[in-house]
């Protein structure tokens, strides 16, 4: 049976999962804006905010220039005084178990509250986020964008059979062992059928549950897709992508180790839920369907 597990505070981070929220909209231009999660930092500098961009989280790393602006903490432990410190005018957070926008709300600072659960949540936050900011024409554009390379997507796998995959964003440093997998609430798994997958764990209702070697034995996944214990992807090795696919080739029974479709992955595209869900729909595709890229 598959479980919910305890989250890497990278991992965490990165993905920010969350649910529906209740928001009070903040004034639109707003200049001095914080943002408290990857999937927000990339969103506004895709829409050409990034001059407004005052303070980000200590996980955001893409574009290259937020990772030189001041940070305020993880999306899991922010540090509300230099979020203060710093005077915005608005604060862009995804709703959190620590209710970091009603902190923030008492203490008087506007905020702009988002949901990226699923696709569909992720385009209405950038359109919430164009809105509050002044940019609505630019977010839209953008949502175009995103929906136009789904479609791409859609059409080069069409009609080509579904490959059983498991996608491990989570596991112990050098084992078979702590390992987390995508579940059906992630909107990753729709990214995965999207791209002609079907995720082995889409029963497991949680986003991310953990499960076994066992769980996984019993499932034999066509394909293998393992970010396991590279939570931190700046700075992974090839030889480190190679002893990933090793630890799967002590088991020659599993399907995708028979067919040679174990892929280690090191790229924060697959668990950033923000414009470049696009790219990790293009990359699971190849992944699946290398015949279709060529």
């Amino acid at each position: 049976m598959v479980r919910r597990a305890a989250f890497p505070v990278a991992i965490l981070a990165l993905l920010a999962g969350c649910r529906p929220a209740a928001v009070t909209p903040p004034a639109a231009q707003a200049r001095r804006i914080v943002s408290t999660a990857p999937s927000v930092t990339e969103i506004l500098f895709a829409l050409g905010l990034g001059d407004r961009v005052v303070g980000v989280s200590t996980f955001c790393r893409y574009p290259p220039e937020a990772a030189k602006l001041p940070k305020i903490g993880t999306f899991v432990n922010p540090n509300l005084e230099p979020i203060l410190g710093l005077r915005p005018d608005l604060v862009i957070v995804i709703k959190n178990p620590i209710g970091l926008a009603g902190r923030l709300e008492a203490l008087g600072v506007r905020v702009l509250e988002v949901d990226q659960d699923s696709l569909v949540a992720i385009q209405y936050s950038v359109q919430r986020i164009g809105e509050a900011t002044g940019v609505p024409d630019r977010a839209a554009a953008l949502n175009a964008g995103l929906r136009e390379k789904f479609d791409q997507v859609r059409r080069s796998v069409a009609g080509r059979p579904k490959r059983r995959m498991v996608f491990l964003v989570g596991r112990s440093p050098g084992e078979l062992q702590g390992m987390v997998a995508v579940g059906r609430a992630s909107y990753l798994t729709e990214l995965i059928e999207m791209a002609g997958g079907a995720n082995v764990f889409a029963d497991a209702g949680a986003a991310y549950p953990k499960v076994s070697l066992e769980e996984i034995l019993a499932r034999d996944p066509d394909v293998i897709v393992d970010m396991g214990e590279m939570a931190e992807t700046a700075g992974v090795t090839e030889a480190q992508k190679r002893a990933v696919v090793d630890l799967w080739r002590r088991y020659p029974a599993l399907a995708a180790v028979r067919a040679g479709r174990v892929h280690a992955v090191a790229d924060d595209i697959f668990v950033v839920p923000g414009p470049r869900a696009a790219d990790a729909a293009q990359a699971f595709a190849r992944l699946l369907h290398p015949e279709a890229a060529r």
